[in-house]
């Protein structure tokens, strides 16, 4: 590269740097559309609509009935974040939260009335019109919903379709299109072939309607017999979607009607927000200047390709329209610990071809070639984690996946084109002599595998004491883990205060009363445009709902008539657990795949996986012992201990293998280990050391949800290095002896 085109270059990424931030700062227009403040944020950051509906109906509702309809009202309101949640509350009421959005009326309309579908045949047993058509559809029913009942015109109602999903076919020219596939119920089939039948024979169509108007009037060009059929064509997927979506909750086994609906505030307030940004900027300054002082002119390139990467998140974040939450902010944690990871790997490179004597141009060029296997490796399992997670998941493992997928992509982006740019365009302006880039050390090759025995019976130790110490807990009647109101329910209470009062006020007046009252965690949620304030906790018995009133009462002048509480169930349902497990388990396996095609020895693929869920398994044993409270990012923890354990194996793998193939057949396999462990020592400390300084920021600046987050995710992160270096070797050493190739690889 020329002097020249070098200056160009840096002036280039410079424009950008300076662009893009500017951007994330103030906006691509008066209104601040495009910066940082204008990313959508979740019910934990910003809050949003609350809606609460009630069965219809006078008896009480079967909970096989309500467990259904919460489990379909999931799926619907997904398409307006995937964070959003619905939850029982009382016996007859569902709440739901969607973040975000600020129109409760707008929310509403959409929604409809949840369990209000019919399929009604076009003409009655007396061919009289049920409804009158028009050149574009339907404008409305000839007669009320009562007398289509009467009359047996109404052919099938929601709750005879299982399920109503969008895709896509060929039409009988062969073209693709877009349709809407349905699938009857068992009872539903045999009423949906009376209802084909008797629309073929007689040249009619079957109406679909919702909630006061028509949503769909297909024509009948057939008799479906075995409960299957699809609406098409539809212009677009969205409009395929949206109809399907309507016809889910349309389905419902329950009618819902609205009871109320409010804005609600942020669960974790303005506060969690700024100290979360705060302790991100400490722990990105702190990383740059380790960077700087570890790899010198090395490190000021990484610095500059860091901050690109970062700008770069917060405007794609908005361009994506993603929406950001604890557990996204767990996502790009996790992501900036991997884009500092493969800058770490690249100098350690160019480090070690600089100790063999060559030239700083031919150590950048080899030390990248060298790199680009354990880069690409590495972030390609993780990202098979993320797109798994992404496709299967449900919508708060969706989030998390969202913002980690979005920053391996860029973190591999900035390593291997933004930094390497820079790194030449500082040689081309005069930077050559190799002490500014450092030379690396032969080090004599620590004998890791030696230990291993140790090793496996520690871990297997401290796994152990973590389901010793469940057990106990069980015996004593205890919840074997400090679970939350997020996965077992718990109390809402809803005050109304003589005066408005702000969350941080909130905070420190009256959230340490209701703990000490209640002897649970609180989360809370203001109601916009009022002095109400919703209080999560634990179940409370009468006793305690007693107690909790005289506080307010006496404390803060609040009438009794002022507050009302309700039992409210986990927003983390058995489906959702059940969709996380099987999404992480084909992930793992899909993984286990790549990872056996790129390496061609089964071993390393099991290795990895052993290794991962002993990770997985010590936090669990620390949640257990320290009982740090369950909640809602305990999912997103466990994720993020995944990805990030993966990773850190595969580098070493990735060493192994090259040194494998360099000292040749005859090489003790044992001096093999131990020289790739060593040789990657560096990166796996400093990349943990990078990644735990950004959480140990967000622990010792954040709020107590945060610090709950945080702390088991420190634990995560040495755990993750632990097994990368003692275990992960080890483990595929003691597989390949036991279990030999047939031929030598």
């Amino acid at each position: 590269m020329k002097k020249s085109k070098a200056i160009v270059v840096l002036l280039c990424m410079l424009i950008a740097l300076l662009g893009v931030t500017y951007v994330d700062i103030w906006g691509v227009d008066p209104k601040g559309t495009g910066s940082a403040s204008d990313i959508s944020l979740g019910l934990d950051l910003a809050g949003g609509v609350s809606i609460t509906y009630q069965v219809v109906g006078d008896e009480e509702p079967d909970a096989t009935d309500m467990s259904d309809t919460i489990a379909k009202l999931q799926k619907r309101v997904e398409n307006y974040s995937t964070e959003a949640i619905v939850y029982q509350e009382g016996a007859d009421r569902i709440n739901i939260e969607i973040p975000g959005v600020t129109d409760a009326n707008a929310i509403l309309q959409e929604l409809g009335k949840p369990g209000q579908l019919y399929f009604i045949a076009q003409t009655d047993s007396k061919g009289q019109l049920n409804y009158s058509p028009d050149a574009t559809g339907v404008t409305q029913l000839t007669k009320t919903i009562e007398e289509l009942k009467a009359d047996g015109s109404i052919m099938l109602e929601g709750t005879d379709v299982k399920d109503a999903t969008a895709g896509s076919m060929q039409d009988s020219m062969g073209n693709s299109t877009y349709a809407v596939n349905l699938v009857m119920t068992e009872e539903g089939r045999a009423k949906f072939e009376a209802a084909t039948r008797n629309a073929y024979e007689k040249g009619e169509r079957l109406g679909i309607y919702y909630d006061g108007a028509f949503v769909s009037v297909p024509s009948v060009n057939g008799i479906f017999t075995d409960g299957h059929a699809n609406i098409s064509p539809m212009a677009t997927y969205e409009e395929a979607e949206n109809l399907a979506s309507t016809i889910r909750i349309g389905g419902l086994k329950l009618e819902l009607e609205e009871l109320h609906s409010k804005v609600v505030g942020a669960q974790l307030g303005v506060e969690a927000i700024e100290t979360s940004l705060k302790a991100g900027f400490i722990g990105f300054i702190i990383v740059v200047i380790f960077m700087i002082a570890m790899y010198y002119i090395s490190g000021v390139a990484s610095a500059f390709a860091l901050s690109i990467y970062v700008a770069l998140v917060v405007l794609l974040l908005n361009g994506f329209e993603l929406t950001l939450t604890l557990s996204g902010i767990a996502g790009i944690i996790l992501s900036i610990g991997m884009a500092v990871d493969a800058n770490v790997i690249i100098f350690a490179r160019i480090r070690e071809e600089l100790a063999t004597g060559k030239t700083v141009q031919s150590a950048m060029k080899i030390g990248y070639d060298k790199a680009l296997s354990a880069i690409i490796d590495g972030n390609i399992t993780t990202l098979i984690a993320a797109v798994v997670l992404l496709f299967l998941g449900p919508g708060t493992v969706k989030g998390f996946a969202q913002t980690l997928a979005l920053g391996i992509v860029l973190s591999m982006f900035t390593a291997l084109v933004v930094t390497k740019y820079i790194m030449k365009a500082f040689y081309a302006l005069g930077l050559k002599d190799a002490k500014w880039y450092g030379i690396g050390k032969e080090r004599k090759a620590l004998d890791v595998l030696s230990k291993k025995g140790i090793f496996f019976v520690a871990s297997i130790a401290v796994i152990a004491a973590g389901f010793i110490v469940m057990g106990v807990y069980k015996m004593n009647g205890q919840d074997t883990l400090n679970y939350s109101l997020e996965f077992k329910g718990g109390t809402a209470t809803t005050v109304e205060f003589a005066e408005n009062k702000t969350l941080e006020e909130i905070n420190a007046q009256v959230v340490p009363l209701i703990e000490d009252v209640t002897g649970s965690a609180v989360q809370i949620q203001t109601v916009q445009d009022s002095n109400e304030v919703i209080f999560k906790t634990n179940s409370l018995n009468v006793e305690q709902r007693e107690a909790l009133n005289q506080v307010l009462l006496h404390k803060f002048g609040v009438e009794e008539s002022m507050i009302t509480s309700e039992t409210i169930s986990s927003v983390i349902s058995d489906e959702m657990k059940s969709d996380t497990i099987i999404a992480v388990a084909i992930a793992i396996v899909c993984m286990l795949i790549y990872i056996r095609i790129r390496f061609s020895d089964i071993r390393f693929g099991i290795s990895s996986v052993v290794a991962l869920l002993h990770d997985v398994l010590v936090v669990l044993a620390f949640y257990a012992v320290a009982r740090v409270s369950v909640g809602n990012t305990f999912i997103a923890c466990m994720l993020t201990i995944v990805g990030y354990s993966i990773n850190a194996t595969i580098v070493i793998f990735d060493r192994i293998r090259e040194n494998m193939a360099e000292m040749g057949s005859r090489a003790d396999l044992k001096d093999v280990v131990n020289k790739s462990i060593t040789q990657t020592m560096s990166r796996s400390i400093f990349t943990s050391l990078t990644t735990f300084v950004m959480v140990a920021a967000l622990y010792i600046l954040g709020v107590t949800s945060i610090r709950d987050f945080a702390l088991p995710l420190m634990v995560g992160i040495v755990c993750g290095t632990y097994s990368s270096v003692c275990l992960a070797g080890g483990l595929w050493y003691v597989l390949r002896k036991k279990f030999p190739p047939k031929v030598e690889e």
